[in-house]
């Protein structure tokens, strides 16, 4: 019999949950996901880690802490009812600027320690108040493209830093003549779960992205994975490459007196063994702030990571890094000039209206309010992707409606490895929401049109819809437990469900949905979050020429009310008229006036099918 196992996600949650609790132990420096060690090798397993300051003892299998009140590490915890294996590593952390006397003299000579014109990242910089750390990248301003040097709060800020602070280059440790080496101020800082991170301008010398040694500009972001090589450039160990080993972790470091420990969200890296570090050291004092990039053959421009720590002691070599995403998003950085901004080629047709035989037009809006908050750019508002096109909101920067076009006959199975989320570089960043909403909670990024949905047509075409699923533009918030066990999967399925008792005509269906927005909807991180969504189905049966559609709503209000608890009630799916969905949404939606649409009508009110509105509380009613 197969072994059961535990999916990523529901690990995610877990640390996300615990995380806290198990950080209160003065000797647990962090919690992640990572490979399980048995005999000093890793295998394959995933497991939950540990990282402690000292390892004390072994009593009866447990991992026993210091201090008659720390409570031991279990060796398992059980998730989803499956006892998953926990690993205690011994490490540290320490985001300090130390810089020890044998490393000052070794690289005295550095050229990242003098003064450059113009700046590159890898070399020494610094509020004027510490003592240094590394210029990670160049990035610019989501809304007005100016240029900044992004780093640590703690290179840049620190504890004492404000707004406008002046900046020095290189670090007051490598050169104390403050007034001269001034090259710009503070703009922005942030230190907490999305990262230690900071970005300042720079006014009295030029800018060149191209980072130090690795001859390559930042010109994307992505999220690392488990065994992922990467790279970066730093101040005191110069380039240096390693494979992720940990990911999720919450790891808990002491940033001085006045700000005390803090929880930060991040990602750990050891040695590549492949290409060793110059002593040994893929990381050191001073190094804070390099930016991590991913690893194809050769340094690519994808960042995955800020710097910001490393192992203290005898600890085993590592380095941490924030996840590029949240620290972009939290700064209001993009990685890119707006007239350096790669456009893609637009990826297809999008949706199509007459998919199943009857002309089944896209949503329009039925009122002002969603006509005006519609996101126009260079005079488009509908966004064309393979097998689906969709409108953005202004106001909420999610999409108000997304259509696309299920061809069951010719569906493929591809795997989403390696495929990540990313915004939209044909839309303005700041009009998008991206991952600063996701990190560290219970909110996953759930597919408005699935991905399962979309990967059909010849393999080109699969391929290209299996990527376009993930633009943050096709991602609202949704309550993880909608897709987690106990929630069955319903919302997700409805298609499969309606359909296993239906002779669809060529298996072809069409289907629209979205969020729907209201003045009540909770906001969490800045950001209100849809308490309801809707769906449209429209498929024609076999021997029949009316088309059929069902319409429905589901709520995850008291899911999201939780978000703190995170507590996991059953959530409420109804089904409702079309017409219905048209009053919640400001849209206008085909309601199954099969001879209005083929006349081109906009204003489709009339209802051929009226489905009484029910709740359904049964699983079974929908989902088999």
């Amino acid at each position: 019999m197969a072994k059961k196992t535990v999916s990523r996600k529901a690990l995610k949650a877990f640390v996300r949950k615990h995380a806290q609790e198990y950080l209160r132990q003065d000797n647990v420096t962090s919690i992640g996901i990572g490979y399980k060690i048995r005999k000093k090798k890793k295998t394959k397993d995933l497991c939950v880690q540990f990282t402690v300051g000292r390892k004390i003892a072994k009593l009866e299998g447990l991992e026993k802490l210091e201090g008659v009140d720390e409570k031991p590490l279990p060796p398992f915890v059980e998730i989803e009812g499956v006892k998953v294996p926990t690993d205690v590593l011994e490490r540290s952390f320490d985001a300090t600027l130390r810089v020890v006397g044998l490393e000052a003299k070794l690289q005295a000579a550095s050229p990242r320690k003098v003064a450059v014109d113009p700046i590159v990242p890898g070399v020494s910089i610094g509020h004027e108040d510490i003592s240094a750390g590394t210029a990670g990248c160049v990035v610019y301003d989501a809304v007005n493209g100016a240029p900044y040097v992004l780093s640590n709060w703690h290179v840049l800020s620190g504890e004492d830093g404000k707004i406008g602070d002046p900046i020095v280059q290189p670090g007051k440790h490598d050169d104390n003549r403050v007034k001269r080496n001034t090259v710009g101020r503070l703009v922005r800082s942030h230190l907490g779960v999305a990262g230690d991170c900071a970005v300042a301008a720079v006014e009295h010398r030029q800018l060149c992205p191209d980072i130090l040694d690795l001859d390559v500009a930042v010109q994307r972001i992505g999220e690392p994975d488990l065994g992922d090589r990467v790279v970066k450039s730093g101040r005191t160990t110069a380039v240096t490459y390693g494979i992720v080993q940990r990911t999720d972790v919450i790891a808990r470091l002491h940033y001085g007196n006045k700000v005390g420990n803090k929880e930060i969200g991040c990602f750990e890296i050891g040695p590549d063994p492949r290409r060793p570090a110059g002593r040994g050291e893929i990381s050191m004092g001073g190094d804070s702030g390099s930016a991590w990039l991913a690893v194809d053959r050769r340094p690519t421009d994808v960042m995955v990571g800020l710097h910001f720590a490393g192992e203290v002691g005898d600890a085993p070599e590592h380095a941490l890094a924030c996840y590029a995403p949240s620290v972009f998003e939290k700064l209001g950085i993009r990685p890119t000039a707006p007239e350096e901004v790669i456009v893609e080629p637009e990826a297809g047709p999008g949706y199509a209206a007459d998919f199943v035989g009857t002309p089944i037009l896209a949503p329009t809006p039925d009122t002002r309010e969603v006509r005006e908050d519609l996101l126009d750019v260079r005079g488009r508002t509908v966004f064309h992707y393979t097998h689906f096109s969709l409108a953005m909101s202004q106001a909420h920067r999610f999409a108000r409606w997304v259509a696309w076009n299920i061809d069951g006959g010719s569906i493929r199975r591809l795997s989403r490895s390696g495929i990540r989320f990313r915004k939209d570089p044909n839309l303005p960043a700041r009009t998008q929401i991206g991952n600063e909403l996701y990190r560290n909670n219970p909110l996953d990024r759930g597919h408005l049109a699935r991905r399962a949905d979309l990967v059909w047509g010849t393999l080109a075409e699969a391929r290209r819809a299996n990527v376009d699923s993930f633009f943050y533009t096709n991602i609202t918030p949704q309550h993880e437990a909608f897709n987690q066990s106990r929630a069955s999967g319903i919302w997700g399925e409805l298609e499969n469900a309606i359909f296993d008792d239906v002779d669809l005509e060529d298996l072809r269906v069409s289907v629209m949905g979205g969020p729907i927005f209201s003045d009540h909807d909770p906001v969490y991180r800045g950001i209100a979050l849809p308490q309801q969504f809707w769906k449209a189905i429209y498929f024609r049966e076999a021997g029949r020429q009316e088309i059929t559609v069902r319409g429905y709503v589901l709520t995850q209000a008291d899911l999201l009310n939780r978000l703190e608890v995170l507590e996991l009630p059953e959530f409420s799916v109804f089904e409702v008229p079309v017409t219905q969905i048209s009053e919640m949404t400001g849209l206008a939606l085909f309601s199954g006036a099969a001879a209005a649409a083929a006349r081109g009508r906009r204003r489709r009110r009339e209802a051929v099918e009226v489905v009484e509105t029910r709740l359904v509380s049964s699983i079974r009613e929908i989902v088999r």
